[in-house]
């Protein structure tokens, strides 16, 4: 049948490349969240990166410690933390063992499960409307959370980046384009 695309799971193995592609390359994909046995399902419109000790940006800027102990962990881990005493962010682990990566996952486009007028335009307002907290951290992609490519095509020039967000501290990195969102997502 033409026209017709199954969507691919992807593997750990996706994730262990360098971390700016891997973000840049997860815009318009699927994240699936399985919750209450129901699929949540968000395509992914905004990411941010996050890469090595030498990121003043990085939670990792101070070497190896508990918080940043994940981020050291194999490509498709869950870093997921808690922020401001009340926000879940969610991350997925880059790169290759024992070098501190990550891709933020900033914004996703609601697709299935999740009830009409919910914002998920903020990496804290997706992971709430998609149940992600503390009992994430540490997995792996795969059961209960994971990425789909279902054929969803973006134009080179509807992927526009700029500088994080939320990151003042880090000096000149603040300015960094490590940013990487949809223009338009339909």
């Amino acid at each position: 049948m033409r026209g017709v695309f199954l969507s691919m799971k992807l593997s750990p193995k996706f994730f262990a490349r360098p971390t700016l592609t891997v973000a840049r390359e997860l815009l318009g994909k699927n994240l699936v969240v399985l919750r209450r046995g129901r699929r949540c399902v968000g395509r992914i419109t905004e990411t941010e990166a996050y890469i090595g000790e030498d990121d003043p940006a990085c939670h990792a800027r101070f070497g190896r410690t508990k918080r940043s102990e994940v981020l050291y962990w194999r490509p498709g881990t869950l870093y997921v933390y808690f922020t401001y005493g009340m926000h879940w962010l969610l991350n997925i682990v880059t790169e290759r063992p024992d070098f501190p990566a990550a891709v933020l996952i900033r914004a996703v486009e609601p697709m299935d499960g999740i009830l009409e007028g919910v914002r998920t335009d903020g990496p804290a307002r997706f992971t709430k409307a998609f149940g992600i907290d503390s009992t994430f951290h540490g997995t792996v992609v795969g059961k209960k959370l994971w990425v789909e490519d279902d054929g969803f095509k973006i134009s080179p020039d509807a992927i526009k980046t700029g500088p994080r967000v939320g990151v003042a501290y880090a000096g000149k990195a603040k300015d960094w384009p490590w940013r990487f969102r949809l223009s338009v997502v339909r």
